[in-house]
């Protein structure tokens, strides 16, 4: 979460999520443009107003600790989700992998194929491929969520 304020009322404290960048400040400007609308503002922008004019505020040190905090927890859910996308990804394409993989063996016998197998195989190249790479990627994924885990922890802990 960033923090802005106005040059002109340093007491108005627009919040936007994310780090500082000029999506958040547009994001700041349009909390500004209700304020204004709603006449919630102590100060007129007789001069107009832009985005690059906001100033970033930094809260209390407590409060980026805690933010930080929060930061961390929604950052170890993303990565649990995908570890979990990644999961369901690798079950579901396991049976045609590992059938597919069969074909592959055949490759290194003596054992004449048929026409079907050896089309079968050439088709079912894209799906071994798939799931060696979603494979590859989960188990990448399951490393970085033993991480993400612990802060989910540490954060659930009281």
């Amino acid at each position: 979460m960033v923090h802005y304020t106005l040059p002109q009322s340093p007491d108005v404290v627009l919040t936007a999520p994310g780090k500082d960048s000029r999506k958040a400040r547009e994001k700041a400007l349009d909390q500004l443009m209700t304020m204004l609308d709603e006449g919630e503002l102590p100060t007129s922008l007789a001069d107009g107003f832009s985005a690059e004019q906001l100033v970033e505020v930094y809260p209390p040190t407590s409060s980026v600790a805690v933010q930080q905090q929060e930061d961390s927890v929604v950052e170890a859910i993303q990565v649990l989700n995908q570890l979990a996308t990644l999961k369901v990804k690798v079950q579901t394409s396991r049976e045609e992998a590992l059938q597919v993989r069969q074909l592959v063996d055949l490759l290194f016998t003596d054992d004449p194929m048929t026409d079907d197998q050896l089309t079968e195989l050439k088709d079912g190249f894209k799906v071994l491929k798939s799931f060696a790479q979603s494979n590859l990627r989960f188990k990448d994924a399951r490393a970085q969520a033993e991480a993400a885990r612990q802060v989910l922890d540490e954060a659930l802990s009281s």
